[in-house]
C-alpha cells in the first residue's frame, strides 16, 4: 500500500516576511504590557500620595475646614478607584517607554535618512503630552473647580444647603481623562508635521484652513474640558499656539513642489 506524501506547510517566501513581522508586533506587545504592569504594580505602592496629588486642586478650590470629604457609594468602588488611579499612574509614567517599543518595531522597515527624520518625533511626543498634561493639572483644573463650586449654598440661601460630596470614582475618572485628552491635543504639531513629511499637508492649506481650525479647536476645548468659558479657553489658546507653530514647522519640512 503507498503511503501517503507528508503534507508540508506552504510558507511562501512572501509569507515569511509577515511572519517575522507578526512574531516581533507580538514580542513588542508582550514587553509593553510586561512594562506597563509592573509600572502599575509600583503605582499601587504609592497609590494614597498619588490619590493626594489628584485631589489636592478640589481641596485648595474648596478652602480649609474638616467638613470637606469624598465618598464612595459602593464597598468595591474605592477598591477599584485605586487600581484605576494605579493604571493611570503606570500608562503615564511608562509612555516613553511604549513608544519607544514602537519605534523598534518600525525602525528596521525604515531607510537610514527616514529613521534620521521620525526620530526626532520618538522624543517629542511624551515630551509634549506631559506638557498637556502639566497644563490641564495646573492651569484648567484650578480655574474650573471655583466654578462648579459657585453652585453650593447654605440654608440661608436655600431651604436646605446644597453641598458638594463627590463620588471618588466620578472625580478621578473625570481629572484622569481630562489629563489624557490635553497630552494628546497637545500632539497636533507631531500629527501636522509627519502629515507635511507624507505630502498629505502643505503650509498654505493650514493658513487657507485657518479659520476652519480656529472653530474645531473651540468645539473640541468645549467637550473636553469643563462646561465654563474660562476652562475652554484655557485648552484653546494653547492649541490655537500649537497649531500656528505647526504652520511655521511645516513649512521647513513639506517636500519642495517639483518643477514642471
Amino acid at each position: 500500500m503507498d503511503s501517503k506524501p507528508d503534507i508540508i506547510p506552504d510558507i511562501s517566501p512572501e509569507r515569511q516576511p509577515l511572519l517575522k513581522h507578526l512574531t516581533e508586533l507580538r514580542k513588542r506587545l508582550l514587553w509593553s504590557i510586561v512594562i506597563m504592569g509592573v509600572g502599575m504594580a509600583i503605582a499601587y505602592l504609592f497609590v494614597d500620595p498619588i490619590y493626594g496629588f489628584l485631589v489636592k486642586p478640589l481641596a485648595e478650590s474648596m478652602g480649609p475646614g474638616d467638613s470637606h470629604r469624598m465618598i464612595y457609594t459602593s464597598l468595591t468602588e474605592a477598591f477599584f478607584t485605586s487600581m484605576k488611579v494605579s493604571f493611570f499612574a503606570g500608562v503615564f509614567l511608562t509612555f516613553p517607554f511604549l513608544l519607544w517599543q514602537v519605534w523598534l518595531f518600525i525602525a528596521p522597515g525604515l531607510y537610514k535618512n527616514e529613521r534620521k527624520t521620525f526620530l526626532p518625533f520618538l522624543v517629542e511626543t511624551p515630551v509634549l503630552f506631559f506638557i498637556g498634561g502639566a497644563v490641564s493639572y495646573y492651569m484648567v483644573l484650578p480655574m474650573a473647580w471655583p466654578f462648579f463650586l459657585s453652585f453650593q449654598t447654605t440654608s440661608a440661601e436655600t431651604a436646605l444647603p446644597i453641598q458638594l460630596e463627590a463620588r471618588i470614582s466620578e472625580y478621578l475618572d473625570f481629572v484622569m481623562g481630562l489629563v489624557f485628552a490635553f497630552g494628546l491635543c497637545f500632539q497636533l504639531p507631531v500629527l501636522l508635521v509627519l502629515m507635511a513629511k507624507a505630502g498629505m499637508v502643505t503650509a498654505d492649506s493650514l493658513v487657507k484652513r485657518r479659520k476652519y481650525a480656529i472653530v474645531t479647536i473651540f468645539v473640541v476645548a468645549a467637550i473636553l474640558t469643563p462646561p465654563d468659558v474660562l476652562s475652554q479657553t484655557l485648552l484653546a489658546v494653547p492649541l490655537l499656539l500649537l497649531y500656528e507653530l505647526s504652520i511655521f514647522l511645516v513649512r521647513h519640512v513639506q517636500k519642495p513642489k517639483q518643477p514642471l
